[in-house]
């Protein structure tokens, strides 16, 4: 069986990835370590796919959708934006 079809080797790219968001500020790597979770989970549930570029679309496909869902419930409000009317030299 070919690594990239173990469920412990995604998860553990998700830990990793995850990690690597604690340390690099911006969001970078949280949607990828969702993507891998994600994959860990559904090949651990019996879900696999035949060949790298197959697992590899999906897992794009999962990194992206998750990355769109935390911009939709984490991104800027309405609102939130501070328009300024003058200016600190008038």
């Amino acid at each position: 069986m070919p690594l990239w079809s173990e469920w412990w080797v995604w998860m553990s790219a998700g830990v990793v990835l995850a990690t690597l968001e604690v340390l690099v500020p911006g969001y970078i790597f949280l949607g990828f370590a969702l993507g891998a979770g994600v994959m860990g989970l559904l090949i651990l549930i019996g879900i696999s796919a035949k060949g790298l570029a197959l697992t590899l679309a999906i897992f794009a496909m999962l990194s992206l959708a998750s990355y769109l869902v935390m911009r939709k419930v984490f991104g800027l409000r309405t609102g939130q934006v501070k328009i300024w009317d003058t200016d600190i030299n008038d």
